[in-house]
């Protein structure tokens, strides 16, 4: 095995990582509420998530063609450019993951290339408009329109169940959460599986296995959907506890209003192309089932919280991507790349040792919530 060829494979393996952490640390946007209201266990829920973002990976690959070619120069791209990146997007992930904010995954990956092309580069190399295009006005646009459309379902559906029975009304929307939920499961699958799948093929198209504008071949696609399936099913609980305790106290018709809300607007963006946050998707969905219902409590101070990291995002990715090129390019060849491959495998050690204590589980995720990620209980636990 050549150098390059040692590069190409540690790059594609941090990929696949990216992927796996992009399944847990999502998970929540399409089970949280389900799980939450009881629709399905949380072990049960995170399984059948898993299973169709594997099958949703295999949808369309629209979204994958927007970040192998659509946001910057593929000949000022090499694979220590894409190696910087990835670290950026992980690292932004692990962080936020650590802390139960539910940031975009989506936004972190094109950060962290951005980032890194500009320090290899310069910004000539980005191609602003479809930045611009294709993920910076989508981001702007896509929580508003699902927290519109999720508010509207939740004031219908209770509008049109008045005088119905609280036990028959609550088990047929907890069935049809399971078919919301799933239909959000399988989306996420064909938009986020396809942005690493992006990646890949452009670290392809640096190292010239894949000529510029090729798309991404079977065996992308498919290590691709397997790991964001792993990923999914480890579930990412505190992330899901954010959203399924921290924002709104959520009953069953409001969970199958904002699932249908957000699975609406992922799958028509992926059909358009865009790479979406599928977080910011979700979020505003369940935001728009507390302000649909009335006398739902709103925990806006969270939601503040969560657009402050959603804003910090591109640019915190894009910072630690170019930092992580200069270190790689400084130390030069296979040893720069294999440097930030062990600092990126070290503080994912260390982020999940961390998140051990205390831990939030399938079994204490739905725990009243006390203003924080951890459950009462178990922070005390910690404590004493």
């Amino acid at each position: 095995m050549t150098g390059n060829d040692a590069v190409l494979a540690l790059v594609v393996a941090t990929a696949l990582g990216f992927d796996f952490t992009n399944g847990f640390h999502d998970t929540g946007n399409a089970m949280a509420t389900s799980i939450v209201t009881g629709a399905l266990p949380p072990r049960v829920a995170v399984a059948v998530s898993a299973v169709l973002n594997l099958a949703g990976a295999f949808l369309s690959t629209a979204v994958a063609a927007t970040i192998a070619s659509g946001l910057v120069q593929s000949h000022a791209v090499t694979l220590t450019v894409v190696m910087a990146g990835l670290t950026g997007s992980i690292l932004w992930n692990l962080a936020t993951w650590y802390l139960g904010i539910p940031s975009s995954s989506s936004h972190a990956l094109i950060g962290g290339v951005i980032g890194a092309t500009m320090a290899a580069a310069g910004s000539s190399a980005i191609k602003w408009q479809g930045v611009v295009a294709k993920v910076i006005v989508p981001a702007a646009l896509s929580p508003v329109i699902a927290g519109a459309v999720s508010a509207l379902g939740t004031y219908l559906v209770y509008r049109l169940t008045i005088g119905m029975r609280e036990g028959p009304k609550g088990h047929g929307f907890r069935i049809g959460q399971i078919g919301s939920a799933s239909m959000v499961s399988l989306a996420h699958g064909t938009n986020d599986a396809q942005k690493t799948m992006g990646v890949i093929t452009l670290a392809l198209i640096a190292n010239g296995t894949l000529h510029a504008g090729a798309k991404s071949p079977d065996w992308v696609i498919a290590s691709c959907a397997v790991a964001i399936a792993l990923g999914t099913y480890i579930g990412g609980w505190r992330v899901i506890r954010a959203l399924g305790k921290g924002l709104v106290e959520i009953e069953p018709p409001q969970g199958m209003a904002a699932e249908s809300a957000s699975a609406a607007v992922i799958l028509a963006s992926t059909n358009f192309g865009y790479s979406l946050s599928t977080t910011h998707v979700a979020t505003g969905s369940i935001l728009g089932s507390g302000v649909g219902k009335k006398g739902a409590e709103v925990r806006w101070h969270i939601a503040r919280r969560m657009v402050a990291a959603w804003l910090l995002t591109l640019p915190a990715a894009a910072l630690v991507g170019a930092v992580a090129y200069w270190v790689a390019h400084g130390i030069g060849g296979t040893g720069g790349v294999v440097v930030i491959f062990i600092v990126l495998v070290l503080a994912s050690i260390a982020f999940f040792v961390a998140s051990r204590h205390p831990a939030v589980t399938p079994e204490n995720v739905n725990a009243a919530w006390t203003g924080t990620v951890v459950p009462a209980a178990e922070h005390d636990k910690a404590a004493s």
